[in-house]
């Protein structure tokens, strides 16, 4: 079992700057492969943003791309989503994810930004 915790949501101007955190714990933390965040805005499906491996490659989603950037720390069971240059399209509830066999999710937190 994992269990995520985010934080850092909230309300930032359009070109501000956020940084999500997200704290892995339980029993199979270190089988975790893939860890990172989803989000999703309203009336719309959830979409990757960004993931990290357990070898440190990294996807992002085309349109955050340049802005924001992904980390892990794995001795604090931590990762990081640092939002850069943010735009009213960023805003959605944030969810950390994490894949073993099976995928693990926390219960997100709510990202706005006014224009």
């Amino acid at each position: 079992q994992v269990q995520l915790v985010e934080s850092g949501g909230g309300l930032v101007q359009a070109g501000g700057s956020l940084r999500l955190s997200c704290a892995a714990s339980g029993s199979t933390t270190e089988n975790i492969n893939t860890i990172g965040w989803y989000r999703q805005a309203p009336g719309k499906q959830r979409e990757l943003v960004a993931h990290i491996s357990i070898l440190n490659a990294t996807k992002y989603a085309d349109s955050v791309k340049g802005r924001f950037t992904i980390s892990r720390d794995d001795a604090k069971n931590m990762v990081y989503l640092q939002m850069n240059s943010l735009k009213p399209e960023d805003t959605a509830v944030y969810y950390c994810n994490a894949f073993t066999v099976v995928d693990y999710w926390g219960q997100g937190t709510r990202v706005t930004v006014s224009s």
